[in-house]
């Protein structure tokens, strides 16, 4: 997500770094490649240009202080006016009313259904989080791509929703059946999929025109494939001026989509976008904050997000689990297997990069990363291939004991010394953290 955007603006900035002030003439420079590097992002030229020009007003307006490098006062203000123009504050908060009715619309391809899923899986759990349950139905009159209906009934299952499929074939029929079925089942939310072309069709625009006059909505969500840039500002659009929208949503965005599309609808449409998908997965859905979504493409990454990720998938039991290992200052095999397997539940190691702060400029190849992921995958299966004494105990020095647990693994011997290195130097990690832990004890 923004990988683009982030590796250019990295390069922009530091190529400013070793000038005294921020000049009219190094601002100039850098502007020139930050609309460069927004073009070859697939933001549209006169939108480019209009950051840039808010930029360089903004800049020049902006007290120069002396604390700061001039590359840092310029990061600053991009970073100021890119959460203006991504919207300045999240709109998750639009969904968690009762009751709730929601209709998705897009071009086939786009990712409704599964959005659909992801955004009832997310309500499920928000409301799950205020300690209440609500009843969620899911529904589709996509009567257009075969199996449409199907998938979203399977999604349901696997989220432990309801959803209901109407008997009706007649669109504004199933549409009135849906809500009869929905009103005598009390059910406080009900996302309703719709159908969807390859392009922008009149007939698939009027069907939805009528499925809005006969529901109303409390919102309309426009579904966005980011993979298809510009185009994808023409599409919304599109469906901005024949039936009408309120709010966005980005798909996708995990794909090496430059992000452009983003910014480009954020302010041509004047809509919120409300979440972003960043995977296949029900739970692979981002609530959209534009001054974190400001800070990752800076290459500042985004802690909060990380954590609230963290918290998501990862069981408090297993978090606490990590932390007493860490305070102890003693870490046994097992330990760093859970932390792996922490790890893995956060995603992949590509994904949690984004999250972290200085990497947007750090040149990490995909294949490094992928040889990571591999050398973890064996390091898991090295330690379940281990007696539970050997993952409770000392490191193992033994050859024979070496071999006995590369076979058990499928792998080799040297892979099983790698683990052991690999281990050694988070074992040192962890006694470090304990001789800081009680260092900041003694202030407290």
């Amino acid at each position: 997500m923004f990988n683009f955007l982030t590796e250019r603006f990295s390069s922009i900035f530091s190529a400013i770094t070793g000038s005294n002030k921020l000049s009219e003439k190094n601002m100039a420079d850098a502007l020139d490649q930050v609309k460069d590097a927004l073009l070859e992002a697939d933001v549209p030229h006169h939108v480019a240009k209009i950051f840039c020009e808010d930029i360089r007003t903004h800049a020049i307006g902006t007290k120069v202080l002396s604390s700061l490098k001039p590359s840092d006062q310029l990061v600053k203000v991009v970073h100021e006016r890119l959460q203006f123009f991504l919207g300045g504050d999240s709109a998750s908060h639009l969904l968690m009313h009762i009751p709730l009715t929601v209709m998705v619309m897009g071009l086939q391809g786009s990712g409704k259904t599964t959005s659909l899923a992801k955004i009832a899986h997310r309500l499920k759990k928000e409301w799950g989080k205020k300690g209440k349950r609500r009843k969620i139905l899911l529904a589709s009159v996509d009567f257009y791509r075969p199996a449409a209906v199907e998938q979203l009934k399977i999604l349901a299952k696997q989220i432990d929703v309801s959803f209901y499929a109407s008997p009706e074939k007649d669109v504004i029929k199933a549409v009135h059946d849906i809500c009869q079925y929905r009103k005598k089942g009390c059910y406080d939310i009900l996302l309703l999929d719709t159908a969807g072309r390859l392009h922008i069709d009149q007939d698939m625009l009027k069907e939805l025109q009528k499925i809005q006059s006969y529901l109303k909505p409390n919102h309309n969500i426009m579904v966005l494939d980011s993979m298809t840039g510009q185009e994808s500002l023409n599409v919304a659009q599109s469906f901005e001026k024949e039936v009408g929208f309120d709010c966005a949503m980005m798909t996708k965005m995990d794909s090496n989509a430059s992000g452009g599309a983003a910014l480009a609808f954020r302010y041509v449409i004047k809509k919120p976008i409300i979440f972003v998908g960043t995977g296949e997965k029900t739970e692979d859905l981002e609530v959209f904050h534009p001054d974190r979504m400001a800070g990752r493409i800076l290459g500042m990454g985004d802690v909060i997000s990380l954590a609230e990720r963290a918290e998501e998938r990862i069981d408090k039991t297993q978090q606490e689990s990590s932390y007493k290992a860490l305070q102890s200052g003693r870490l046994t095999m097992q330990d760093f297997d859970n932390q792996m397997s922490m790890m893995n539940k956060l995603g992949s190691f590509s994904q949690i990069l984004k999250y972290m702060p200085g990497m947007g400029g750090q040149k990490i190849s995909q294949d490094m990363l992928d040889r990571g992921e591999s050398e973890m995958k064996k390091f898991r299966a090295i330690i379940s291939s281990m007696t539970p004494k050997e993952r409770s105990g000392g490191i193992i020095v033994d050859t024979s004991r070496k071999k006995r647990v590369a076979r058990g693994a499928g792998v080799q011997p040297n892979d099983v010394n790698l683990l052991l290195q690999r281990f050694q130097q988070a074992q040192q990690y962890v006694k470090l953290f304990k001789k800081f832990g009680r260092f900041n004890n003694s202030f407290k």
